[in-house]
């Protein structure tokens, strides 16, 4: 068989079209971890600030306990009414509990 200039140059673009969809799926799917693995960091993430909401929730209500008046009662209505309004977010639902 004789090898000519346009079957090599045929060769090599069906080698060059290989390669390139080979690239595209590949960085397709590491795309695709990529992104699983930041929606697990951001679950934890939510997870941690619920904690930490709940926690400076306790913080403020054992403030105004004591007599701590203004700022504190202020900061509460906030955080309860921000805890409130992302508790009932439909994108929530599925999530960390916020």
């Amino acid at each position: 068989m004789y090898l000519d200039g346009e079957i090599i140059i045929r060769a090599g673009s069906l080698l060059a079209a290989l390669t390139a969809l080979g690239g595209a799926v590949f960085t397709g799917c590491r795309q695709i971890l990529i992104n699983k693995q930041q929606v697990e960091i951001n679950r934890r993430q939510n997870e941690e600030l619920t904690i930490i909401c709940y926690g400076l929730k306790g913080a403020l209500q054992g403030l105004i306990e004591q007599g701590c008046d203004g700022p504190c009662k202020e900061a509460l209505n906030l955080l309860d009414k921000h805890l409130n309004q992302s508790a009932h977010k439909p994108d929530n639902w599925k999530g960390a509990g916020v």
